[in-house]
């Protein structure tokens, strides 16, 4: 089953599902437990919990470029400069810092009243349950850098079901902190057995995850400029898709269009994370061909991952047009609509962001960091501009002049990767 693209292909894409209710379900529970102002509140914390999320600055997807090298090399040393099982165990420190330093500011930004709630604990147990995604991530791509891609997919499917019914049993009635409490438990336990099975499978001893000072002289001397061009990447894309939310909130405070880009965030995550179960399922192939120098073959799967990304943006965009506006309506709860419009511009900006999303995890895989890095700033700059430019343009639609602005900047982005990619098959 790990050699079969299309079986891999099918339980990542039955995962991203799950993935996809456990999204809709959160906002589907709360938006229903909470007043709308800690619901807004709420809408805030979710985009804290994903820069930091993202803050891991792509050491994970750096990990898998380096580890599946290694694995491709059948384990055998390579240069002074090559995969080291030490650098596991420094990831993990970082990751575990990263989590902390989060719950830090979060707890201060409570203490101080930056983030209005009546319900401090509630918000630290959903974000820490966020901050899971880390090691995981982590468990995640070191099992798929040594063919592990469908042991991990079936342990967090299992994790995801259990986690999707405590989160609707909030519901019936359980109580929240409760509900989150045990998602948190119960994520813990699958990471471990994930983790477990990437040190047995790398033939790992105790002392590689405690030898942090190995670990990090190798980082710092063979690629700190990786570590580099992958933090810049991040941080910057971070900040475009997450950005909007605090604009949007500095330009007006009428829920309405936050409500609206939050729409269009839970689709474009919805369709990246579909583009990403594809892309995923194809990588061991991609990089295979793109090590050995396979021109063709290279170019050959590259166009199949791109016309297979584009169907979902097709399916997607069907969707839409059949039934966004009730989906809106019913996701928030009857609280504000959405029009033709609007559903266009997100339709077009879908559209852009598939060829997007197919360039970064291929070029991310590969360990091309500096080159997602000129692509990103670009997206960076629109992404800060849409909210004040369309307040500055067309007050009076604030809502859909964002959404223009913000639509035809993911376009010229997309063309930019498209030129990426063409580079990568003409190497």
């Amino acid at each position: 089953m790990e050699g079969s693209a299309r079986i891999l292909a099918l339980v990542k894409l039955a995962n991203v599902g799950l993935v996809l209710v456990w999204g809709f379900a959160v906002t589907f529970v709360f938006v229903r437990a909470l007043p709308i102002g800690e619901f807004q509140s709420f809408l805030l914390l979710v985009a804290f919990g994903n820069f930091t999320i993202s803050a891991e600055f792509g050491l994970t997807s750096i990990i898998y470029a380096r580890l599946r090298q290694h694995w491709l090399g059948n384990g055998q040393a390579q240069a002074d400069g090559g995969f080291r099982l030490e650098e596991m165990g420094v990831l993990f420190l970082f990751l575990g810092l990263l989590v902390a330093g989060g719950t830090l500011i979060l707890i201060g930004a409570l203490a101080m009243g930056w983030l209005a709630t009546g319900m401090p604990l509630l918000f630290l147990l959903f974000f820490l349950s966020a901050c899971l995604n880390l090691p995981a991530l982590l468990a995640k791509r070191a099992l798929a850098a040594v063919d592990g891609n469908f042991l991990w997919e079936a342990v967090d499917c299992a994790r995801r079901v259990v986690t999707i019914g405590l989160l609707l049993a909030i519901l019936a009635g359980l109580d929240p902190r409760l509900s989150l409490a045990l998602q948190l438990v119960v994520s813990i336990m699958v990471i471990g057995y994930a983790i477990v099975h990437v040190h047995r499978r790398l033939g790992m001893e105790r002392r590689h995850w405690l030898a942090f000072r190995v670990g990090g002289g190798h980082v710092r001397a063979h690629y700190l400029r990786d570590i580099g061009a992958s933090a810049a990447f991040t941080l910057s894309d971070i900040i475009a898709y997450n950005a909007p939310y605090f604009t949007i909130a500095a330009a007006t405070a009428d829920p309405r269009p936050m409500l609206v880009f939050d729409f269009f965030f839970k689709m474009s995550r919805s369709l990246s994370m579909l583009v990403r179960a594809m892309v995923e399922a194809a990588l061991p192939r991609i990089t295979r061909a793109y090590h050995a120098a396979e021109t063709a073959r290279l170019r050959q799967l590259l166009g199949r991952a791109i016309g297979a990304a584009m169907v979902f943006a097709v399916g997607l965009a069907a969707v839409l047009l059949l039934a966004g506006d009730r989906l809106f309506t019913i996701l928030f709860d009857g609280r504000a609509t959405i029009d033709r419009a609007d559903l266009a511009l997100i339709i077009l900006a879908l559209a852009a962001l598939t060829i997007l999303c197919v360039s970064v995890y291929v070029q991310a895989a590969l360990g091309r960091f500096g080159a997602l890095l000129t692509r990103s700033l670009p997206f960076l700059a629109g992404s800060l501009a849409s909210a004040p430019l369309a307040m500055l343009l067309w007050p009076d639609r604030f809502d859909l002049a964002f959404l223009a602005l913000y639509a035809f900047t993911l376009v010229g982005v997309a063309g930019l990767h498209l030129l990426s990619l063409r580079g990568l098959v003409r190497r």
